[in-house]
């Protein structure tokens, strides 16, 4: 039997400061009370030599000072195989679907680590999603990351969420998925978790929320667990995995409000010190093999809209694909209302879109940029005074734009329009084809949220 090595000396928030004379911890060792094992802290780091910061994992209210601790020298594990999957977790593995115990009684330590170099490779093949303006300007790689960047309330998770319906409803894809639900909105949880099961795809879909309503030390530790299952059924079940995060940005902001508790000194933007790192830590994780990969799309909150902020642009060096998506365009009644030329993909080179993709994306990327002097050249004198040649190129410019918009299967219902897939070789046909001015003699209205631009023609 364990004996009582520790004693709670300070609670603030939901960090405790937690003394040891002998049989110090690891880091990551779960301490319970002794009087009531249902109270659950993990071991993060030293204050000193004989305290250490903990991270509290239920409500505070048994806590008090001197009460003693129990090692149970083991950390945080999560539940693993075939019964995880069409179920909702936390990231103890617990389920909260109201469907009664997970049938799995194989579990696994949510910190593990990351694969050696020898292990990793990467994919060459591009990861349809039937939204055009992604598959065409941004790309996602089988095997790569892919991010979505936006402040509040631009269509972030209905992004998201219509890859999930594409990819794992519609194409019935036959990979594994596993949603990271971070420190978002339970009703977007309850949403997804509804829509999975309409669709009949269930149980293909692995849920782990830790929602805003948790705690910080919860929120922070929620993406781990969902890594966990990702990289059993990629190494011991030999499945492709997609992976979707809602929302990294509440990751780093969780290990602020950690940090800021435990009276670490924040660096010269305000996020803690270590944001790098655990960024580091948990996206170096999900990796690829010689055998299968982790396809991984995720949200991230842009507060303020300023995109340099410090916790979005750690995020930048893990990701293949970056997708801005712009205020101003969803202001104007564009959806999706991405930036599409600020948003780039490392798949958009010959080897990997092809010769015909990437020429064309060429193309149009020099057409857009001369349409933004043109934009501002037309604002002040008219589009009449502008010569032949740039009349054309701006038209164009305005009929890509209005092409690119796309009505959504996950808000039918909102809008009452019928979703569209476009398959990413129509999307190539027609942009050359509106290049070449094939589309030159209609009105651009004809272009908004069609699939094909053959439809604007009917």
């Amino acid at each position: 039997m364990l004996n009582p090595t520790g004693k709670v000396k300070s609670v603030i928030g939901h960090i405790v400061e937690v003394s040891f004379v002998t049989d110090h911890p690891s880091l990551y060792d779960i301490l319970v009370l002794e009087n009531d094992p249902n109270v659950k802290m993990q071991v993060y780091n030293s204050k000193n030599e004989t305290t250490y910061y903990c991270f509290l994992l239920t409500p505070t209210r048994h806590l008090y000072r001197n009460s003693k601790v129990i090692n149970t020298n083991r950390p945080i594990h999560i539940r693993v195989g075939d019964g995880v999957l069409g179920r909702v977790m936390n990231v103890f593995g617990d389920p909260i679907d109201g469907k009664g115990e997970i049938d799995s009684f194989d579990e696994r330590s949510i910190y593990r680590k990351t694969l050696d170099y020898s292990s990793i490779t990467t994919h060459q093949e591009i990861l349809e999603t039937g939204i055009k303006v992604i598959d065409f300007f941004c790309p996602l790689i089988k095997g790569g990351k892919l991010g979505f960047f936006g402040g509040a309330g631009v269509g972030k998770t209905v992004l998201l969420t219509e890859i999930i319906h594409n990819i794992v409803m519609l194409s019935k894809n036959e990979s594994i998925s596993v949603f990271a639900g971070i420190g978002e909105r339970i009703r977007e949880g309850q949403e997804l978790y509804e829509a999975l099961a309409e669709e009949g795809v269930l149980n293909t879909v692995s849920l782990v929320y830790g929602p805003m309503s948790e705690n910080p030390a919860i929120r922070f530790l929620t993406g781990y667990g969902a890594i966990t299952i990702a990289e059993y059924f990629r190494d011991e079940r030999g499945k492709n995995v997609l992976f979707f995060i809602d929302n990294i940005f509440r990751f780093a902001q969780a290990g602020n409000e950690l940090s800021l508790l435990m009276s670490n000194i924040p660096s010269e933007d305000g996020y803690q010190a270590t944001l790098n790192s655990e960024m580091a830590m948990f996206h170096e994780r999900l990796s690829s093999t010689k055998n299968n990969y982790i396809s991984t799309i995720e949200a991230i909150y842009v507060p303020n809209d300023d995109i340099l902020d410090q916790a979005v642009q750690s995020v930048l060096p893990y990701l293949d694909s970056s997708v801005v998506i712009s205020r101003s365009k969803y202001q104007e009644g564009f959806l999706p209302a991405i930036d599409m030329l600020l948003s780039t993909s490392s798949a958009l080179c010959v080897n990997i879109a092809g010769e015909v993709h990437f020429n064309a994306f060429v193309m149009v990327q020099n057409l857009l940029k001369k349409a933004v002097s043109l934009e501002r050249l037309v604002s002040l004198v008219g589009e009449s005074e502008l010569s032949d040649e740039d009349k054309i190129d701006f038209r164009r410019s305005r009929l890509l734009r209005n092409y690119m918009t796309q009505n959504f299967f996950v808000i039918e219902k909102q809008t009452g329009k019928k979703g569209a897939y476009v398959p990413l070789k129509t999307v190539i046909e027609d942009v050359e084809a509106i290049l070449r001015g094939t589309y030159d003699s209609l009105s651009e209205e004809k272009l908004l949220y069609i699939g094909s631009a053959k439809e604007a023609l009917e």
